[in-house]
């Protein structure tokens, strides 16, 4: 039958809108009830699916629940932003406790936000992430914005440093002042990029002048906004970048016991029972969340081109071994 996450997965779709996610989820329950033996609930809810889907059709309800989105940059920022709206959830990351409890903390100081303005206080709005490639990052701002139902606008970096004078500033006066006037999660991914450190020999007159401008902006904002910067490179950083923010997040490559539970989540809809976990989790070690994902994809994909709803130890191994072998 239904596994709990398929459970989860099946009424968040639903309550979402998200037709498609939800009918892949079904198929997925069907599928696992076949293989429980249970063939004929198996075809009726193979059934189910394809007259729903056959009316979706006909008529076209599903464009009613799908969130129409209601802000997109325009003008210049048009080139200094992008624009999504999320639906992942925390529920869907695979986090060190540590980790999760410090963006817990952040869910709840905005989910009451006015509670804490009442007696004086802020929920904590600037957040800064560190550690390597791959370790879930720019995913979690991604949730933060699922979770409050915000969108998550991306700041092109490409698109805000140029090597006139005084023009990169005026673009990042333009980002903070969207912050200030639409909420959402604005995060500066690569940030080393910008808040490079002002000493650095090989630093440029104006990309300390940016720096200098970000440190002011970002002191004075006093928005309903979330401000996520994140990089790989920490020691990169200016130090009066750390100061600026309300919170500073460390994340590392993922312990054992996250390594397996990343893997069940990407393999959750075919079986895995006949999977060695002691020898897979052993073999992804070091790995980041992002490598993981990718070499359960991999197998994956391989046992369904191969006809088979398991995935082999075998299949996993090699798609680790791949893996480990593009980063030499």
């Amino acid at each position: 039958m239904a596994s709990s996450d398929q459970l989860k997965a099946l009424i968040r779709s639903h309550s979402e809108g998200d037709d498609t996610r939800f009918y892949a989820v079904a198929i997925q329950v069907a599928a696992q009830a076949a293989r429980s033996g249970h063939s004929k609930l198996a075809q009726e809810l193979r059934q189910v699916v394809d007259e729903a889907r056959s009316r979706v059709g006909q008529g076209l309800p599903a464009a009613r629940l799908t969130p129409v989105p209601v802000a997109q940059p325009r003008g210049e920022l048009a080139g200094l932003l992008t624009v999504e709206y999320p639906k992942a959830r925390l529920t869907d990351m695979a986090l060190d406790d540590a980790v999760r409890t410090r963006i817990e903390r952040v869910l709840v100081e905005h989910r009451q936000q006015d509670r804490l303005r009442q007696h004086g206080f802020a929920p904590i709005r600037k957040l800064l992430f560190v550690g390597p490639p791959g370790t879930g990052k720019t995913l979690t701002a991604a949730v933060l914005a699922g979770e409050l139902n915000l969108p998550l606008f991306t700041i092109q970096l490409h698109g805000l440093i140029t090597k006139y004078m005084g023009e990169t500033a005026g673009k990042l006066r333009l980002i903070f002042d969207a912050i200030q006037q639409t909420r959402a999660v604005y995060l500066f991914d690569e940030f080393d990029a910008l808040g490079g450190q002002r000493t650095a020999g090989n630093d440029v007159g104006e990309i300390r002048r940016v720096l200098n401008s970000f440190l002011v902006f970002v002191e004075q904002d006093d928005s309903a906004s979330l401000i996520v910067a994140a990089t790989n490179h920490p020691g990169l950083l200016d130090r009066a970048l750390f100061r600026r923010f309300d919170s500073v997040v460390e994340y590392g490559v993922p312990t054992a016991c996250i390594v397996e539970r990343v893997m069940r989540t990407r393999l959750a809809a075919l079986d895995t029972s006949r999977l060695d976990w002691p020898v897979v989790v052993a073999a992804a070690e070091g790995f980041s969340h992002a490598d993981i994902a990718r070499a359960c994809e991999t197998a994956a994909k391989s046992s369904i081109l191969a006809h088979s709803e398991a995935v082999e130890t075998a299949a996993l191994l090699e798609a680790l071994g791949e893996r480990r072998a593009s980063h030499g």
